[in-house]
């Protein structure tokens, strides 16, 4: 509790450097393994078991996104999730993808929650409390949207480190969506401007496209949009659409920047 104590509420919203991460707590989930996509995708998809909570999360979140989309696919489960996200980005610019994300992203939670968090526990330490538990409440609620979580220490500028961190070891979403861009517009930018603007704990995430991982750091400015490089990343090598761009120019080694980007 030394730590909390210490912990200046000015210096938070300043961290918005790289920082290094280690692991402290592991959530067991289903085993996962990562993996170039570079090269031959030889590891089989994990499987994912899903609990009656899980099932019930995943629905409830289905069910809000076809609500802000106003379209349902035919298909059960995490597929037809999947071709709902897609349905998302359709006739919308980024920017309005990411506002229809957030919408869903808030209407998950009771009315009251949020705000109280946001100013009961939310200013506590300097958003130290909040950002450790928006961490493990993530880690525990959110693996059957995205694959395996473990919770992980963050170090900071100050040489200090806070467990606010979240290492997706493999992206269920990612994967299955085949998409940089719908990662992007329907995860990373969306989920961050949530946790900052509706839950009052700073949020930068740092997806890998070569490895399907994804780093959550709690309490931690992202940086600003010319200068975040996971705008720039290329197509996905799995990505359909840049695979018949390729062969259609015939030009393999020519990289894609993704348009839904």
């Amino acid at each position: 509790m030394d730590s909390l104590q210490t912990f200046s509420s000015s210096s938070l919203p300043l961290y918005s450097l790289k920082h290094k991460t280690r692991t402290r707590y592991n959530l067991n989930y289903s085993p996962l393994r990562c993996h170039s996509l570079k090269e031959s995708i030889e590891d089989p998809k994990p499987n994912y078991e899903l609990g009656a909570l899980d099932v019930l999360l995943l629905d409830l979140f289905r069910n809000k996104m076809v609500k802000e989309v106003g379209w349902d696919s035919s298909k059960p489960g995490y597929e037809g999730l999947i071709e709902v996200a897609n349905h998302l980005m359709n006739g919308r610019s980024n920017s309005e993808t990411e506002k229809a994300s957030v919408r869903i992203l808030n209407s998950l939670f009771p009315s009251f929650l949020l705000p109280l968090f946001r100013m009961l526990i939310a200013p506590v330490a300097g958003g130290k409390v909040a950002a450790i538990m928006v961490a493990r409440v993530t880690a525990l609620s959110c693996q059957w949207l995205m694959g395996r979580c473990t919770v992980n220490s963050v170090d900071l500028p100050d040489g200090t480190s806070l467990d606010s961190g979240v290492l997706v070891e493999r992206c269920k979403y990612l994967e299955e969506s085949k998409c940089l861009g719908i990662c992007i517009n329907t995860c990373k930018l969306p989920t961050q401007t949530f946790i900052k603007d509706y839950m009052g704990v700073p949020l930068m995430m740092e997806p890998n496209f070569t490895d399907y991982s994804c780093q959550f750091k709690f309490g931690i400015l992202p940086p600003m949009p010319s200068e975040d490089k996971t705008l720039l990343e290329p197509c996905l090598e799995i990505c359909p659409n840049a695979t018949r761009r390729r062969q259609v120019g015939k030009n393999e080694n020519k990289i894609i920047q993704c348009p839904k980007v």
